[in-house]
């Protein structure tokens, strides 16, 4: 029995604004149905991220994910947890200009539940986040650390290791929250830059790899429950080491089917 209290209650864009300053908020992803049923009254927000490019389908990065695949996986999350408040990353190359960020992003609501679709880029794109605020589509951002940005910018790199990129970075923010957007991911930045972007905007900052100094957390699942035993994060804890406990089960379901312990007497018709 847990002892961790449970003080869930269904998250909307006017109660993420208001815990500003007031409630640390708690993202994480799900894929299917039935995690996303697991996580459904615990996290405020499950974001079906296009990191289910590379745990849930083995890919190198997250670039390859098309929009259809997103919208296939946003049903099943959505079927899964009904009640919950589900952001769909924006699939890389779905919003090149304003006329085809609004074109996918209304396909994306027409076709699922989602309540909010998430958007990579600073200023560079808060014309595009701007545009689909203003027609009626809520936008999370995500800035510093940017996956869909990984091959242009050669790698993974932590970012605000400079002062010009601390301002850049400040300014992204700022940005994307005059565009309209509910929320911005601040994702592999210092934390010491992390804390002044989160100060310096009106709206809850979610962090991934930038401290404990944001509004709130967001992790993959499947690297904070330990399924992903390839390659740990530095900002990941894992919170259960759930490659071993699978491998073990079916390492035992194996042995009792070879030694004739299953199925037992008490599982036959």
């Amino acid at each position: 029995m847990s002892i961790i209290k449970n003080d869930f209650e269904k998250m909307s864009i006017t109660k993420i604004l208001k815990t500003k300053n007031n409630k640390k908020l708690t993202m994480i992803t799900a894929y299917d149905a039935l995690f996303a049923n697991l996580f459904a009254e615990v996290a405020d927000m499950i974001l079906v991220g296009d990191s289910l490019n590379m745990s849930f389908a083995g890919k190198p990065d997250t670039l390859s994910a098309t929009l259809e695949q997103m919208i296939y996986h946003a049903n099943a999350v959505c079927t899964g947890a009904p009640k919950a408040f589900v952001i769909l990353d924006m699939p890389f190359g779905t919003y090149t200009n304003k006329d085809i960020a609004l074109k996918n992003a209304v396909k994306i609501y027409q076709e699922t539940n989602i309540a909010a679709v998430k958007v990579e880029g600073g200023e560079d794109k808060a014309d595009i986040v701007k545009h689909l605020t203003s027609n009626s589509i809520a936008v999370m951002g995500h800035i510093g650390l940017m996956p869909q940005y990984v091959r242009s910018e050669g790698g993974y790199k932590v970012r605000g290791k400079t002062k010009e990129d601390e301002e850049q970075l400040i300014r992204d923010a700022i940005a994307i929250e005059k565009a309209g957007a509910f929320a911005i991911v601040v994702e592999g930045v210092l934390s010491s830059v992390a804390k002044k972007i989160t100060e310096a905007v009106n709206v809850p900052v979610i962090g991934i790899g930038a401290g404990n100094v944001t509004d709130g957390q967001v992790l993959v699942w499947s690297d904070m429950l330990g399924f992903f035993d390839e390659f740990k994060p530095k900002f990941v804890r894992r919170y259960l080491d759930g490659a071993t406990l699978v491998k073990d089960a079916v390492l035992q379901y194996r042995n009792d089917v070879q030694t004739t312990q299953f199925p037992s007497k008490d599982e036959e018709y």
